[in-house]
């Protein structure tokens, strides 16, 4: 398949594409709903950034350890 048919083909096109099909009724049905869809998929990006994180933080413990203190020392400095 070349990439010029995936993009006219209609069922390879993103939520947003489809949604000016539709009429002003539903908009604010859309509107919370997509809120809600956006705040679970943050959740999710949030909770597998934190996992990566963590790994990472395992996988190179030097690399971590001298994060922590950098991240200490600029505590350490910060003026109130």
């Amino acid at each position: 398949m070349a990439d010029g048919d995936l993009r006219d083909d209609p069922a390879s096109r993103g939520p947003r594409e489809g949604r000016d099909a539709e009429g002003a009724t539903g908009d604010a049905e859309d509107a919370q709903e997509s809120d809600a869809a956006r705040r679970r998929r943050r959740a999710q990006f949030l909770r597998e950034l934190h996992e990566a994180k963590q790994l990472r933080d395992r996988v190179q413990p030097r690399r971590a350890r001298a994060a922590r203190m950098r991240q200490q020392m600029r505590m350490r400095t910060f003026r109130w």
